[in-house]
């Protein structure tokens, strides 16, 4: 990677933290409804993982999506409009927080529905297939999604056509409020992969460069052989499942060690040490970010609301 893409992507990461965090005030506030899944402690997973892709390449995640849009190419602007239900968000206001997707920038959506968008990342990669092309899908889930039916039924599929997929299981030890231990028969999920006889592969998911240079590995098998890759990155959310989870289940000693391996601040070391940013540039860097969540808070609040009208706007094909 240039110095110039390297320094893009310590911006990403830290765009994605300030905004998950100036998102958590604005819904303690009161100005954003609904549910909310924050991606904090978890920025270097999707950001190594879809700078490794080719523009052509589809991504479509779970609910925690706000940072995989920002990676996307979605602006900063539209997602905070989205959260806080606006006209102007990459949604219309009508998605929210668990339902961010712009098709033109190849993001296929954040899915409520646990698991849900499995089956879809199957049929968009058939889609592909039908048309002759190389693209790949990057399905993103977590742990969780895999103890259920949509996951064995897409995986299955995936390997017996042969589809360009890469299942992206990122681990964050926990499905809702439970240890993966105690709701998977395996601990290492990426053997749940073997039945299918699919290739995988676990790394640590903490550190952008290692998830960048596996994804690219990953996703150059998957282009060249036709074939589903199954790709475990663990990693750990810092704040609650969701904005209402008391995090009663966790240890402060856990929460803490994790803290320690801040995906930030890891790479914020590496830049340096490698000397290919000054502490003083990364500090200018994240400065900018600052401003640009600041100017994104001031878009989407003075944003209108959805009219009357756009409910019933984009529910048919034209």
């Amino acid at each position: 990677m240039k110095k110039e893409q390297l320094l893009d992507l310590y911006r990403q990461m830290v765009l994605i933290r300030r905004v998950e965090e100036r998102g958590m005030e604005l819904y303690q506030a009161g100005k954003i409804g609904g549910f909310m899944h924050l991606y904090i402690g978890q920025e270097a997973v999707s950001t190594g993982l879809i700078a490794a892709r080719e523009d052509r390449d589809r991504v479509i995640t779970a609910y925690r999506d706000h940072g995989v849009a920002l990676n996307c190419g979605i602006s900063a602007d539209e997602v905070m409009a989205e959260l806080l239900g606006k006209a102007t968000g990459m949604s219309k206001g009508k998605g929210g927080s668990m339902h961010m997707a712009d098709t033109s920038k190849n993001m296929w959506g954040g899915h409520a529905i646990v698991g849900g968008h499995l089956p879809i990342a199957a049929g968009l990669a058939v889609g592909d297939q039908y048309a002759k092309n190389d693209n790949i899908t990057i399905c993103m889930f977590g742990d969780g999604a895999t103890n259920i039916g949509y996951f064995h039924e897409a995986l299955n599929l995936s390997k017996t056509w042969g589809l360009r997929v890469l299942w992206v299981c990122e681990n964050n030890q926990y499905g809702m409020g439970t240890a993966v231990e105690r709701a998977s028969a395996v601990t290492e999920i990426r053997q749940k992969a073997d039945g299918y006889g699919m290739k995988s592969r676990r790394i640590e998911g903490m550190d952008v460069m290692t998830v960048y240079e596996a994804a690219k590995e990953a996703l150059d098998f998957v282009r060249k052989e036709a074939q589903p890759y199954f790709l475990e990155i663990d990693t750990y959310r810092y704040e609650g499942h969701s904005m209402g989870d008391p995090e009663r289940y966790r240890k402060s000693d856990e929460v803490k060690k994790w803290r320690e391996e801040d995906p930030i601040g890891i790479f914020n070391k590496y830049l340096i040490e490698k000397k290919t940013a000054t502490r003083k540039a990364l500090e200018e860097i994240e400065a900018a970010v600052e401003d640009e969540v600041a100017k994104a808070i001031e878009f989407a609040e003075t944003s209108p609301e959805p009219t009357l009208e756009d409910l019933y706007a984009n529910i048919y094909a034209d």
